[in-house]
């Protein structure tokens, strides 16, 4: 029963996961749901600003602080670790539907492109970056990332494997596809809204001081191999020159 009820708890937290993060995609383009980051009651400035950044803060505090190994092994004490990443994943969803929904429309616009051809280049950069986060997400194992692979582990028996650090395809040339293809899909809009810009400009601050903690548990779990890594292959941005040695998958 134990092991029925851990796949069972994983696959629930997956799926308001998936269901969540398609709303989202939809939320940031304003696309189809109904409820965008543009759309909703209008309220005095003031309070959109406080209410939003404060949204954006507790998603952020929450992604850092869950995400670090020491809270991890604190947690652990209490929450059994076959489940441990499906819990970071139901806390992080559940934040990320509760921005959402209280999320305050600040529709003053930025810039508004009319050009239907420029229009249609902005919309297809959106959708390439949602596209290349998920891509991102299943070359380095979606479902263990997600907290499938570990509840499965624990239903059918099989040992956990040690992570190996490993460069596949765009990888090789840009350490954080999956950031970058965020960064992409929410400054890519024909109309920029103070909201979606309020949005955009802290998600992207949020995105570089977690790639500077997420590069520090990197280089403690994999030492040397993560720092010529980090020498070899840009960011966000790929370098002009390139090493052939981390362009591989390390043995």
């Amino acid at each position: 029963m134990v092991r029925f009820a851990t796949l069972a708890y994983g696959g629930i937290a997956y799926l308001f996961f998936f269901i969540t993060f398609c709303y989202a995609m939809g939320f940031t383009a304003n696309f189809v749901v109904p409820k965008s980051i543009d759309s909703g009651a209008v309220v005095p400035i003031a309070e959109a600003l406080i209410v939003n950044t404060l949204l954006l803060g507790l998603f952020a505090v929450q992604h850092s602080v869950m995400a670090r190994p020491g809270f991890k092994t604190a947690w652990m004490k209490i929450v059994p670790k076959p489940v441990e990443r499906s819990t970071f994943v139901l806390f992080a969803t559940a934040i990320l539907a509760l921005l959402m929904w209280q999320w305050r429309p600040m529709p003053a616009l930025v810039w508004d492109v009319e050009s239907t051809l420029w229009s249609a280049v902005l919309w297809t950069l959106c959708a390439a970056g949602f596209g290349l986060v998920l891509l991102s997400t299943f070359l380095i194992n979606h479902f263990e990332l997600f907290g499938l692979t570990q509840v499965w582990r624990r239903f059918s028996g099989a040992t956990a494997k040690e992570t190996p650090f490993v460069t596949p395809l765009v990888y090789r040339h840009i350490r954080h596809p999956l950031y970058l293809g965020f960064i992409i899909a929410f400054w890519s809009t024909p109309q920029m809204s103070v909201g979606h810009l309020l949005f955009a400009v802290m998600t992207t601050g949020y995105i570089f001081v977690g790639i500077f903690f997420e590069e520090r548990d990197l280089i403690a779990q994999f030492g040397e191999r993560y720092r010529k890594y980090q020498q070899d292959v840009g960011m966000i941005i790929p370098k002009l020159t390139s090493k052939q040695d981390t362009r591989k998958q390390a043995q």
